[in-house]
């Protein structure tokens, strides 16, 4: 929490294309509204933001999207966020995202088509890579899958595994994490559609189901979750726009609503937000709505901590914009927007 009982926002931006770095904000209970309270720039291209608890409050991790790339630690106790460590090489090309699991920290590679773990010691600092597991693979895209890109990595909500969605190979790799070691072990691999170029997925809350957004071709793919056995099953697959409609689209980050009543989607081309309704069984969704996202080519999408407002993080317009979420509809209303040069990603700590 903020010292004045407000929520804090980080903000990640592109460095290369005119963005400041990690930029600070407070948040309005009442509004949503967002306050810069300032930002650094202490590594280039701090992308993608994750957070970690450890015993003196939470430290902010960035991975820094180079040709080498590199991680940072932040204490953000303070307006701004102040490095405690010098950046650390994730051994891997462009990393585009972060999380935190089983004490370590794991970042996906787009360029080297990789995942890294990196031990964390008990103050937060992020040590040597221990591991780093390289995806193999392509798909039917000759600009976009000649070679693995892994572009996002996280925990399941059991905690047991980590699964990592690659949009060269068209599919979602399921690990083990040896947490003792910081090793991580291939557990399973998980075809999807040829040619939708998996971007990231989103869980629903009750751990059984999960949605794969496809950035190459603007389709979800639904799938079972069994967490008992760290296997992910699809079971259907729903575009987000009609046939020859919304192209080209390049859909970028999903989001689960609290109740797992909607999933939205934020489409990069159209520059939309795409509304999904959920059946209860979490495996049927239909295409209610698409609504403006506010700016220009929304990277990213976040739902804030009370499940009540949606953040597009709009990286050419170069800002990110709030909407107030209709509970019984899913549809998102515009309540205001925040200058944030070349967006990339909101998280709330």
């Amino acid at each position: 929490m903020g010292d004045r009982g407000t929520g804090r926002a980080f903000i990640g931006s592109f460095t290369s294309a005119g963005g400041r770095g990690i930029v600070a904000a407070e948040v309005d209970p009442r509004t949503g509204a967002l306050t810069e309270t300032g930002a650094g720039d202490a590594v280039p291209d701090p992308s993608c933001l994750a957070a970690g608890p450890t015993e003196d409050g939470p430290v902010l991790y960035a991975v820094s999207e180079t040709a080498q790339g590199t991680v940072a630690a932040y204490d953000i106790a303070g307006p701004v966020p102040r490095p405690i460590c010098a950046p650390v090489a994730v051994c891997g090309d462009a990393p585009t995202h972060l999380a935190v699991a089983g004490g370590h920290l794991l970042t996906a590679n787009y360029g080297s088509g990789s995942v890294t773990v990196l031990p964390l010691a008990a103050d937060g600092t992020p040590l040597p890579a221990s591991a780093v597991l390289r995806h193999e693979g392509t798909g039917p895209d000759p600009a976009r899958q000649l070679a693995p890109h892994a572009h996002q990595v996280l925990p399941d909500p059991s905690g047991r595994w980590v699964l990592s969605v690659d949009l060269g190979t068209d599919s979602v790799r399921v690990c083990s994490l040896d947490a003792q070691r910081g090793q991580l072990t291939l557990h399973g691999e998980t075809a999807l559609p040829p040619g939708t170029g998996p971007r990231h997925l989103a869980f629903h809350p009750s751990g059984r189901h999960a949605y794969v957004l496809g950035e190459l071709e603007p389709t979800v793919t639904l799938c079972r979750w069994d967490a008992t056995a760290g296997a992910l099953e699809p079971v259907g697959e729903r575009r987000l726009f009609p046939d020859g409609a919304g192209d080209p689209a390049y859909p970028s980050a999903p989001v689960v609503s609290h109740d797992g009543r909607h999933l939205w989607a934020a489409v990069r081309g159209t520059d939309t937000i795409a509304v999904l309704a959920l059946d209860e069984t979490g495996e049927k969704a239909e295409t209610v709505a698409s609504v403006p996202c506010g700016g220009h080519w929304p990277r990213d999408l976040t739902l804030d901590p009370a499940g009540t407002r949606l953040y597009a993080a709009n990286e050419r317009s170069g800002d990110v914009t709030w909407f107030d979420l209709d509970p019984a509809t899913g549809i998102p209303h515009r309540a205001g927007s925040l200058a944030v040069p070349a967006a990339s990603r909101v998280i709330f700590v």
